[in-house]
């Protein structure tokens, strides 16, 4: 039950508010560094290679604590895991601009990353629990937009805040945000406080292992110079998930139970969501990297050219309830997957002698059909949940979007080094492998809306809502 002496109205005014705070922080947060590093590098006297230590401690925080959070949110409450969480992330943001060398910057990095860690989840969950299932696709819908604006506005606001001003803003951009959140937490945050039997500690363990050695992996993919090291990490992760089956099986309380997954729409929902963005992650990843190779660019302009996908996930957010109300989840979901397959494949379409304006439609069209995209699967993915099993399903989807973030940019990376190693196959033309690799993950995504074949057709009803 929740402990708030505020009207439910009220709470369901600022609650996606306050989420969407945490979400626009943490994703703005998780791409602002990478066009950083450089002068990050050069003022703590450190080589570039090295910088990247700072992206790896904040991936795999997240990826150690998040199973937990639903645990913890159902233990202590979910307003004082949430504050807990944005007063680690403020605080974290402020060691990682006073640090003076590059170990005091991951370790505040991994300050960072529990606090993100708790952040999402926890505040998703508090969503979830508040609204009626009516309701929560209109919350979802307006929470889950900084998630899209995040990712193609930080390496822009990155580009321009080093240029203009200098590193340490990238993080002391987010005390004022992380202020805003704390103070609206305090006052309107439900503190949802459910019975629990114990923590599976042993299964956290294991799950977070599980979870630590597949980031390593997805985060080394992209750099490796010998791929046996790191495929054996990959296959060590996914050893340890299996392993995580088996003590799921035999152990009463896990802090996963199994039957999360003979729920339908949970099931396809974790599966779309990790198959479809092997497609979808990757192209704010290799379209500025094409533009800034290939086309010869800067990085300011690779970032104005995927700057429009922001505005326009604004329109899809706006028409994406209209379109889940009158189509279903089913047939939106299938449909939409295979128009980003066809768009993600358009982007192969302009050669080298083609203006940079071609991309620009096409990316902007992306970010409508992403925004849709990431409702829906969103959505859809809780939509039959039954209230015991909210705080860990909500976990567990958390973990499963943040993995599958990683299996898409390092896919990306292996598909475009494949055929940066052919040259007789790309005709001794780098952006002829840009082009192929754009094929190839997008008619992988058409591949995937098949997934979305084994929802029915009245799955998500119960989600349907009033604009």
């Amino acid at each position: 039950m929740p402990n708030t002496t505020l009207s439910p109205e009220t709470t369901k005014k600022v609650l996606p508010l306050i989420l969407a705070t945490a979400i626009f922080m943490q994703m703005l947060d998780s791409t602002i560094l990478n066009t950083s590093l450089p002068s990050i590098a050069r003022d703590l006297n450190e080589s570039p290679l090295n910088m990247q230590n700072a992206i790896i401690s904040y991936v795999l925080t997240l990826a150690v604590f998040m199973p937990a959070s639903g645990f913890l949110a159902d233990k202590f409450g979910t307003k004082k895991i949430f504050i807990i969480a944005l007063v680690l992330f403020s605080a974290g943001s402020i060691f990682c601009a006073l640090s003076q060398n590059l170990t005091q910057l991951v370790i505040s990095r991994i300050v960072q990353g529990v606090g993100g860690s708790l952040m999402t989840p926890v505040g998703k969950l508090a969503l979830i629990k508040t609204f009626d299932r009516n309701e929560l696709l209109k919350a979802m819908n307006f929470a889950i937009v900084p998630a899209l604006i995040g990712p193609v506005l930080g390496p822009l606001v990155g580009g321009y805040m080093v240029d203009y001003l200098s590193w340490h803003w990238i993080f002391l951009i987010n005390i004022p945000i992380g202020v805003l959140g704390i103070v609206l937490s305090i006052k309107y945050m439900p503190n949802y406080i459910s019975e629990i039997t114990e923590f599976d500690l042993k299964g956290f363990i294991i799950f977070a292992a599980a979870s630590l050695l597949l980031s390593i992996s997805l985060e080394l993919f992209g750099d490796a110079k010998n791929i046996t090291p790191v495929l054996i990490v990959f296959i060590l992760g996914f050893l340890a998930l299996y392993y995580y089956y088996i003590h799921a099986k035999k152990k009463g309380n896990p802090i996963f139970p199994l039957n999360l997954f003979q729920v339908r729409t949970f099931r396809v929902g974790i599966l779309g969501n990790l198959a479809t963005r092997l497609g979808i992650s990757s192209v704010p990843l290799l379209l500025p990297l094409m533009i800034q190779i290939a086309f010869h660019q800067s990085a300011v302009v690779s970032g104005w050219m995927i700057a429009p996908m922001a505005l326009t996930a604004m329109f899809g957010k706006s028409s994406v309830i209209k379109i889940l109300n009158k189509y279903g989840y089913k047939r939106t979901l299938m449909v939409n997957t295979f128009i980003i397959g066809i768009l993600i494949c358009s982007l192969a379409i302009p050669n080298i002698n083609s203006s940079l304006w071609w991309f620009v439609p096409i990316i902007s069209i992306l970010g409508f059909f992403n925004s849709i995209q990431f409702t829906s699967m969103n959505t859809i993915s809780i939509a039959d949940l039954r209230n015991f099993q909210t705080s860990s399903g909500n976990s567990l989807i958390s973990v499963n979007q943040q993995l599958a973030i990683g299996f898409g940019i390092a896919f990306g990376l292996i598909v475009l080094k494949v055929y940066e190693n052919s040259p007789d196959l790309i005709q001794h033309e780098t952006h002829n492998a840009f082009r192929y690799t754009f094929l190839t993950v997008g008619i992988l995504t058409i591949i995937s809306s098949f997934i979305f074949r084994r929802l029915h057709v009245s799955d998500g009803k119960n989600m349907n809502s009033k604009e």
